[in-house]
């Protein structure tokens, strides 16, 4: 499915995949997933890399399970690091409300970056040209990276094999990511392409399969806001547990109206009091088989 000098470390939750491009005795990766699996990532990375150079290290875009291992992975291979033109302030400053991390109560270590991509560059990686383009939806500022010669695409979170990113500036935002992610989506669909590479999932070829799944998830979301707010709190939330590993069930009605995502996604579309939200989110956890309770906890399953 993909060229040799294509690498892809599929990682599971918390970490999203790491895309090696190899040219010559040189390579290129593409994220660096979550902090807390940086020392695992970076032995992935060696191990991939062989006898090679890490020489540059470049983001989709801002989230903490694609931006979490940058400092690691630079300090370990001394390679330079390229963020999307959008969060580049961001970075700059380690804001850590502008990049999310506050928000949805993730982690990331700070790293500085060398240099900002822009839509429309030309970038060789793995031995082909690839055009970096716009993103916005699941975040404003994301990039993929598109190789129209050999059909393929680096899509990060914008699309995925059974649909897209969160949407947050929906959530917590500006209200602008539905009509963004939309937009995203007919552009991609406007390319030629053999292969997806997302952020999460392995590669796939059902490219027509994969968009059409995604416009009905945006259909459905734009059918009733707290659709796309459940999503979102349950994603994050999951995410959280399997970081943590349990929780107290008594602590998590404060913990829920404690982080700005839960508080905001909650206070702008389901209007529930915190027990209320607490409730749900355990019984739709539990039933979904991600999560178990026992002795006054939630367990990640």
């Amino acid at each position: 499915m993909l060229p040799p000098g294509i690498q892809v470390l599929e990682r599971g939750w918390l970490s999203a995949n790491n895309i090696l491009l190899f040219d010559g005795d040189v390579a290129t990766l593409i994220d660096s997933g979550y902090v807390t699996h940086a020392a695992h990532t970076v032995a992935l990375l060696r191990e991939a890399l062989g006898r090679r150079r890490l020489v540059s290290l470049l983001n989709t875009h801002s989230h903490a399970d694609h931006i979490g291992g940058n400092a690691a992975v630079q300090r370990a291979f001394g390679c330079r690091i390229g963020v999307p033109h959008g969060i580049a302030a961001a970075v700059a400053a380690w804001d850590e409300d502008a990049l999310l991390l506050t928000a949805a109560a993730q982690q990331a270590e700070a790293f500085a970056a060398d240099h900002a991509l822009v839509p429309g560059e030309t970038l060789p990686m793995g031995g082909l040209e690839w055009r970096t383009l716009a993103a916005p939806g699941h975040d404003m500022d994301a990039l993929v990276f598109h190789a129209p010669d050999a059909g393929l695409l680096i899509s990060g979170d914008a699309l995925w094999r059974d649909g897209f990113g969160i949407l947050f500036a929906e959530v917590i935002g500006s209200g602008a990511g539905l009509a963004a992610a939309r937009a995203t989506l007919e552009a991609i669909g406007r390319l030629s392409l053999r292969c997806v590479i997302p952020g999460h999932g392995a590669p796939f070829v059902e490219v027509d399969e994969a968009l059409a799944a995604a416009f009905r998830r945006l259909d459905y979301f734009e059918q009733d806001g707290a659709r796309m707010a459940r999503n979102a709190i349950r994603a994050c939330f999951t995410f959280m547990l399997l970081e943590r590993r349990e929780v107290a069930l008594d602590t998590l009605p404060a913990y829920l109206d404690t982080v700005p995502l839960y508080r905001e996604a909650n206070r702008r579309f389901l209007g529930l009091a915190p027990d209320a939200l607490a409730g749900w989110l355990v019984d739709e956890l539990v039933r979904a088989g991600v999560a178990c309770r026992r002795e006054e906890c939630l367990f990640a399953t």
